[in-house]
């Protein structure tokens, strides 16, 4: 179920926007599809999801319908706000998205359609699990406008696998992949690195693994121990080792070294594509700090400077839209200070950097000795952009430190 929401102000019943929060035409426009219903909790998962005993009066047969509302109250709301923007991304998040039938994941993405319209040429993907995703539903995917897969592969390992309570068969994977293909869909395979008992021989053959495969794109994300979480419990009591970063930052050099090699150029710290058409735009969005509003228990939203978030639970959800009320729980409007700092963290991340006068007072005379460092590349910087090194992304969170003091 994740942690606790952020606080904030309390959001209206309406979901208005502030009068003075206007949404900028010009700028893209992504929405987020929240579904928060998975088979089994992964002991690493800090995510807002429930299982089946969890729902606790939710109905999953129900929540397309009860998206799809809220859908709806965003065009009401944002109205109000300027024109309404076409979606330019859309992304099924979960959760397993692909618990639902494929049909409900249709209709909710006609709701969108419906109501903001989706930009011709709209990267449009769906996350599954490689046990739910074969012939028949990638077809009906793809049908209904999807492009795209994020599948969970984690690792080629059982072993691994059984650590993260990850329950797909490692087999399961190419006949995703190949269901995927053969639907026309860009395919895009996410990896976890540094669970306990994992060796570097294990991350490679994980790697060779997702390589052979040939995917478009490839995201891998060093494991971490999330307070709440199965797996924090199992290390503070003990029966399982905590993650070695010496170990984590070698399997990090791996990966870049043997994606590399297959032809992946890295774009975001954890992120590799075969070239830039096939870089996730979605996530982009995210780091490049555009709007997108985020539909589903506990999603997140970000319109004209102004964020809100739903609440958590699905049964709550779905009270607050069956009595027309927003499920916005509460909202927040970051000042320019706020803003500045959260630029420099997530742009920082991203292959194209950012400027270098996005970084004041100390932080700007910290970009000299971070060249020397070797942390940012200095042909880059010159040229006014600050872009991380190799070494520069294994210790990003000390870089962001450097240039925000």
């Amino acid at each position: 179920m994740g942690g606790p929401l952020p606080l904030g102000d309390p959001a209206p019943a309406d979901g208005l926007l502030p009068a003075d929060v206007t949404a900028d035409p010009s700028t893209d426009f992504g929405v987020y599809l929240h579904v928060p219903f998975c088979r089994v909790r992964c002991g690493y998962c800090d995510f807002n999801t429930y299982t089946s005993g969890e729902l606790r009066g939710a109905r999953q047969n129900e929540f397309a319908d009860t998206l799809a509302h809220e859908v709806r109250l965003a065009g009401r709301v944002m109205d109000a706000a300027g024109p309404r923007r076409m979606a330019s991304t859309v992304f099924f998040g979960g959760g397993t998205p692909t618990l639902l039938p494929p049909g409900d994941l249709a209709r909710m993405l006609d709701a969108v359609r419906a109501e903001f319209g989706v930009v011709e040429g709209a990267e449009v993907t769906v996350e599954a699990n490689p046990d739910t995703l074969d012939d028949a539903v990638a077809a009906t995917l793809a049908a209904a406008g999807v492009t795209r897969v994020s599948i969970g592969m984690q690792s080629a390992r059982p072993h691994v696998l059984a650590v993260l309570d990850r329950t797909h068969d490692p087999a399961n994977v190419a006949t995703a992949v190949a269901a995927a293909r053969g639907a026309g869909l860009d395919v895009s395979l996410d990896l976890i690195y540094g669970a306990p008992g994992e060796s570097l021989e294990d991350w490679r053959a994980s790697l060779e693994t997702a390589v052979a495969l040939q995917p478009d794109h490839i995201s891998a994300y060093a494991l971490i121990i999330e307070d709440g979480t199965k797996l924090a419990r199992q290390i503070r009591s003990g029966l399982v080792p905590m993650p070695d970063d010496d170990l984590q930052a070698d399997m990090y050099e791996l990966a870049d070294d043997l994606l590399a090699a297959a032809g992946y150029d890295w774009y975001e710290v954890s992120n590799w594509s075969r070239g830039v058409d096939h870089r996730s735009r979605h996530n982009l969005a995210y780091w490049r700090g555009t709007d997108w509003w985020g539909f589903g228990p506990g999603a997140h939203s970000h319109v004209g400077g102004l964020r809100w978030w739903n609440v958590k639970h699905p049964a709550a959800y779905a009270q607050r839209l069956a009595a027309g009320e927003s499920p916005a729980a509460a909202r927040e409007r970051p000042d320019e200070e706020a803003r500045r700092l959260e630029s420099v963290l997530l742009r920082s991340r991203i292959r194209e950097g950012l400027a270098v006068s996005e970084v004041q007072g100390e932080g700007r005379r910290a970009v000299a000795a971070l060249i020397a460092d070797g942390l940012i590349e200095g042909g880059d910087a010159v040229r006014g952009r600050i872009v991380l090194t190799r070494r520069g992304r294994l210790l990003a969170d000390a870089v962001v430190r450097a240039l925000t003091v």
